[in-house]
């Protein structure tokens, strides 16, 4: 880099070794005292580009650091190793000007780590963000190709805080950024200058605080996979006792559901002990689960070895089902669901929506709902991550009074143009590159009505539906602080 300082200048850099920057620590910078180093009175600025360590990527080690320094009591959290240097340059700035600036991963403005770490900043600490530059591809290789997409968050102090707070949005992620001046910056990366609570963050509900119907994870059988099988397997199986097969039934996951495929699993949950000591191989199969239970680490496990013809989690349908896989790629424009009819069951790689509407269809396959889950959700590596608890049951619905009916003839037609192409799968359909013209131009025709429900003239970005949702989501959590109910809106 000096040579080509050099170069560019026509001068020459010779600036290693370093000889008059003498105060510098080799040490594990969570567990250094930074006021030895410089006292916070006498810095401007913290910054840096501390490691991104996911939660699950953690050593016991990082974890217990994080977990100290973030002193979130009982609820430990999932913060991402990167969250620590905020709370830590939070805690050393207090009582100093300082200003912070960190290149961070974007898991820290989406999904359910916002709510964990964002509160201790702007709480615990009186910190305001100052700019941040939406996520972005950072290119470390000849080649400018990107190995992680951050963001870049800069933070003030609330009393230093200057009124006007940048944001930069990349239209092209590898491009470079639009600039743009707001009153105020949501932890997610929107204008919050229209909130009542420019601090406000997404928590996970328990239920549905929208008036939808309840969303439920599918089946989860832990068995060992002793009551699953693939094509081959179930034919042999059948071949050794035939008297099984109406014991089996389709097993639906994400993968079965979105690229084809079959698996069957063994249902046995309301099958007649006459019937079961009439077919050896199925009892077999219920004794290596019972022994499976029997060895786990996890005492409700082990519970469960005393009913080895039910699963863990228990989804049966006896109707259609509406079924969201829980992950999904975030190539696609939109997540996709649609129906399933028993005997399948689905596993807990989905979630149904048992009684769903073509209505509920409609919002759930709109690029609102799209908007809502890719800057809400959390990810899964890179991919969409579908959450019952930060997704579905906090999503803000139209406005009450809204008639939800007008959505069904183009819900029915995004399924009809599904089925125009019977022999592609929903992850060929839904491929950016492949997505037949047909489906692209009703789900288009489908946005624009849901569009127009939140608001008359519809939107003109993306962000803009967020920062809508974000309005609404506000609104509808003030009468449930207030201790209202709110019943299930009639459709």
């Amino acid at each position: 880099m000096n040579n080509q300082l050099s170069q560019e200048f026509g001068q020459v850099y010779v600036r290693i070794p370093l000889k008059k920057s003498p105060h510098i620590i080799h040490a594990d910078a969570l567990e250094s005292d930074w006021e030895s180093l410089l006292p916070s009175r006498d810095c401007s600025f913290v910054f840096g580009n501390p490691p991104f360590i996911g939660a699950k990527l953690q050593t016991t080690e990082q974890r217990e650091q994080v977990h100290r320094i973030a002193a979130l009591g009982r609820s430990v959290g999932t913060l991402d190793y990167v969250a620590a240097w905020f709370i830590k340059a939070g805690d050393y700035v207090r009582n100093s000007n300082a200003r912070i600036g960190f290149v961070a991963t974007n898991s820290i403005t989406q999904g359910e780590q916002v709510a964990q770490l964002w509160p201790v900043l702007f709480d615990r600490y009186g910190l305001e963000i100052a700019f941040a530059h939406r996520t972005f591809a950072w290119g470390s290789d000849a080649r400018g190709k990107a190995h992680v997409h951050v963001v870049i968050l800069g933070l003030d102090r609330k009393e230093r805080a200057r009124p006007e707070k940048r944001l930069f949005s990349y239209p092209d992620i590898n491009g470079e950024p639009e600039g743009s001046g707001h009153k105020a910056l949501s932890p997610y990366l929107i204008d919050a200058g229209g909130l009542t609570d420019t601090h406000l963050v997404i928590k996970e509900e328990g239920h549905p605080i929208n008036s939808m119907e309840r969303l439920i994870i599918g089946s989860k059988p832990i068995d060992g996979s002793h009551y699953i099988f693939d094509k081959q397997e179930r034919a042999a199986f059948l071949e050794a006792e035939p008297g099984s097969e109406s014991l089996f039934r389709p097993f639906i996951g994400a993968r079965e559901y979105l690229q084809g495929g079959k698996r069957w699993i063994l249902a046995l949950h309301d099958v007649p002990p006459n019937i079961l000591a009439e077919l050896p191989k199925v009892r077999e199969r219920i004794r290596a689960v019972r022994d499976y239970r029997k060895s786990s680490k996890s005492a409700p496990t082990r519970k469960l070895a005393e009913t080895p013809t039910l699963y863990h989690v228990n989804v049966i349908p006896t109707e259609s089902f509406l079924l969201i896989p829980r992950v999904s790629s975030e190539k696609r424009e939109y997540a996709p669901i649609g129906w399933v009819n028993p005997p399948s069951v689905p596993s807990d790689s989905t979630l149904v929506l048992t009684a769903a509407s073509l209505a509920d269809f409609a919002l759930l396959t709109s690029s609102m709902h799209m908007a809502w889950l890719r800057h809400i959700g959390g990810r899964l590596e890179s991919r969409y991550r579908y959450s019952i608890g930060l997704v579905y049951n906090t999503f803000p619905l139209p406005p009450e009074g809204s008639d939800l009916s007008r959505l069904e003839p183009l819900a029915q037609a995004v399924l009809d143009a599904r089925a125009s192409h019977p022999n592609a799968t929903l992850a060929n359909l839904y491929d950016p590159d492949s997505m037949p013209p047909n489906l692209r131009q009703v789900h288009q025709m489908l946005d624009r009505a849901v569009d127009r429900l939140y608001k008359r003239s519809g939107f003109g970005s993306e962000w803009e539906r967020v920062e809508h949702l974000f309005g609404l989501y506000e609104k509808m959590c003030q009468p449930l602080m207030s201790g209202r109910k709110k019943g299930r809106r009639r459709r």
